[in-house]
């Protein structure tokens, strides 16, 4: 049924969850949910592939007094407890791990690479996958602007929104107009 395509879970990491350096309400139980997701359903795609903020020296994007829209306070520090992914997803197996973000801001995942210098599309295109689901943290930043990257490459490009959670109300209901606008499919899961 979905032969040739992708779960892609964007940075399922505790630094965006309750009790990390930038958290979103109900986004511990929302990693819980994706982890259960790809437990569950993961063999029906191509490839899962998972993203992390992995910032060793990001420049600007880390301020001591952040405007929390192009400047942040630290978060997702390579090799701490926090950049890691999210315990839930322990012992899920993967076709892939993209880090990004190590030397500049980076959203999308799309502006990362994996252990072999691979970048996102090219682990899909190698894949030969032409549709991508994209879930996780947060809507209104990083699953947002991962799914715009996606549609803009060609790809197919659906959100499950019920494996996700924004920052906000305002910026959810913000991201989800600007995506659905680009031609990116706003859908619920079958998780139940």
């Amino acid at each position: 049924m979905t032969e040739h395509r992708a779960l892609v879970l964007v940075d399922v990491q505790p630094t965006f969850c309750e009790g990390g350096a930038l958290p979103s309400p109900g986004a511990n139980a929302v990693s819980e949910r994706v982890a259960r997701y790809t437990r569950e359903r993961g063999a029906r795609y191509a490839a899962v592939v998972t993203t992390q903020d992995w910032h060793i020296d990001p420049g600007d994007h880390f301020s001591e007094d952040p405007d929390f829209v192009d400047t942040w306070p630290p978060h997702g520090v390579a090799g701490t407890p926090e950049a890691e992914l999210h315990p839930a997803l322990e012992g899920l197996s993967v076709h892939a791990s993209v880090k990004k973000g190590q030397y500049a801001a980076a959203y999308s995942g799309f502006e990362g690479t994996d252990e072999e210098g691979r970048s996102l599309e090219k682990i899909l295109r190698d894949a030969g996958v032409e549709a991508v689901d994209v879930v996780g943290l947060v809507e209104s930043h990083c699953v947002k602007e991962t799914a715009l990257d996606a549609k803009q490459l060609g790809f197919a490009t659906r959100v499950l929104t019920d494996l996700t959670v924004p920052v906000s109300p305002e910026l959810g209901a913000l991201a989800r107009e600007q995506m659905t606008a680009a031609g990116v499919e706003l859908a619920e899961s079958d998780l139940g």
